[in-house]
């Protein structure tokens, strides 16, 4: 997917949330031998040490791989984004990471979107963005005149988001699905698993197939081997319009994660 700025990123991801270190290392090691090449980690997550080391071990060349990490909510109303960042870059034995995001909509986070720019312009990254954002805090950033290259958001069949994937898409952002897949809470939708046997594919891949025709860059997340590859095959085949139209029917509006209007972290 091309980005704002006109950098690319891969259109299928492996987060890594609730990953610790040793786990997160074999889990990453597998995500690229599958063949990921981007690959989603953040401060919170208590895990960069581990990603930096699979990353190291791999043997794939750095330029290869697309990394993202995050600035935390502490460091965002603390106005620590250089120090934040420089930490993490240690973590992870990098010189520059692709993308950094503002976590949530802290307070601060206009101070910390210019810090960024200027983090951006020291090469210590390549695209800057946000996570967990609505179109009144993207409005927030307008002043700035940089343009989030990315929104990570919660997205999933139950939540499909469609008015600010649509904001977002008018503007170039590309939006971004954390748990993707609702957190394993649909593998057994009698809708998916229907249209999974035409393709003879799992309900993950429908469901991961389904954000790619609709524009959205998913981050599935696994440590089982066999999963982490599984979600990565879903590039040879395609679901019909028809099929399609039944997913977007399921939407509910329904979190499994915290409103980025209400969140008190």
């Amino acid at each position: 997917m091309k980005l704002n700025n006109g950098l690319e990123i891969p259109s299928l991801g492996f987060g890594t949330y609730l990953s610790k270190n040793e786990e997160v290392k074999a889990a990453v090691l597998a995500a690229l031998e599958a063949g990921y090449r981007h690959i989603d980690t953040a401060m919170i997550y208590e895990n960069e040490e581990g990603v930096g080391e699979a990353i190291t071990a791999s043997g794939v060349p750095r330029e290869e791989i697309f990394l993202t990490t995050k600035l935390w909510n502490e460091d965002i109303r603390n106005g620590n984004a250089e120090e934040a960042l420089k930490l993490s870059l240690k973590k992870l034995q990098l010189d520059y990471v692709d993308l950094y995001l503002i976590h949530w909509p802290a307070k601060g986070y206009v101070k910390a979107w210019d810090q960024m720019i200027q983090l951006q312009k020291q090469g210590l990254i390549k695209s800057i963005g946000v996570s967990n954002f609505n179109p009144h805090h993207l409005e927030d950033l307008e002043p700035s005149g940089v343009v989030p290259a990315v929104n990570q958001i919660e997205c999933h069949p139950k939540l499909q988001q469609n008015e600010l994937l649509a904001y977002c898409n008018e503007r170039d952002i590309v939006v971004q699905a954390w748990g993707p897949l609702m957190q394993a809470k649909l593998f057994e939708d009698e809708t998916l698993k229907a249209i999974g046997a035409q393709y003879g594919k799992s309900t993950a891949q429908v469901m991961l197939r389904w954000h790619l025709q609709r524009g959205v860059n998913a981050l599935p997340k696994s440590v089982t081997p066999s999963r982490i590859k599984a979600n990565y095959e879903i590039f040879d085949f395609e679901l019909s319009a028809d099929d399609m139209a039944k997913i977007t029917a399921m939407n509910e509006d329904q979190r499994v994660g915290p409103d980025p209007e209400t969140f008190d972290f």
